[in-house]
C-alpha cells in the first residue's frame, strides 16, 4: 500500500475518520430541558413573590432575577452547576444563571491572589465582555427605536 506524505489535507482527512460523531439531536435537547427548567423555576419563583410576598407581577421580576443568581452562585461554589453545565450545554448557560455561573467561577479562580488583586479584578474577565456588548446593543437599538418613532 502507497503512503502518502502528511501534509494538512492528508492530515484532516485522516483525523475525520478517527473522531465520533457528537450527539446534536440529543445535546439540543437536553439543553432545550434544562434550559426550559431554570425558566419555569424563574416562573415559579415568580408567582411565589407575588403570592406570598405581595409583590406586582412588574416587580416580582427583580428578587427572582436575584434569587436565580444567588442559586446560580452557591452552585458554582458548591460544583454543582458545573456538572449541569457539562450535561446541558447552552441550556444551562444562557439563562441569567449560565451569567452568574461565568462571574462566580471567574471569582473562584482567582480567590488565591486575594480579594482585591485577585477576586476583584478579574470577577468580570469572562462577562465583562457580554455586558458591554449588551449596553452597546441596548443603546444602537435604542436609538433606532427613537429615529423609528420620529418618522412615522
Amino acid at each position: 500500500m502507497d503512503k502518502q506524505p502528511l501534509n494538512e489535507k492528508n492530515f484532516d482527512k485522516a483525523r475525520k475518520s478517527y473522531q465520533t460523531k457528537p450527539p446534536i439531536l440529543m445535546n439540543c435537547l437536553k439543553a432545550f430541558i434544562i434550559g426550559g427548567l431554570i425558566c419555569v423555576f424563574g416562573e415559579l419563583l415568580t408567582q411565589m413573590y407575588i403570592h406570598w410576598f405581595d409583590f406586582s407581577e412588574k416587580n416580582a421580576t427583580n428578587p427572582m432575577v436575584a434569587t436565580l443568581i444567588l442559586i446560580a452562585a452557591l452552585a458554582t461554589g458548591f460544583g454543582v452547576y458545573d456538572k449541569l453545565g457539562q450535561f446541558a450545554g447552552a441550556g444551562s448557560a444562557v439563562p441569567v444563571t449560565g451569567f452568574a455561573n461565568s462571574i462566580t467561577s471567574a471569582a473562584l479562580e482567582h480567590k488565591s491572589e486575594g480579594y482585591v488583586l485577585g477576586v476583584a479584578t478579574n470577577l468580570f474577565k469572562l462577562a465583562g465582555s457580554v455586558i458591554v456588548f449588551g449596553v452597546v446593543a441596548a443603546y444602537v437599538l435604542g436609538i433606532i427605536r427613537y429615529a423609528w418613532k420620529l418618522i412615522f
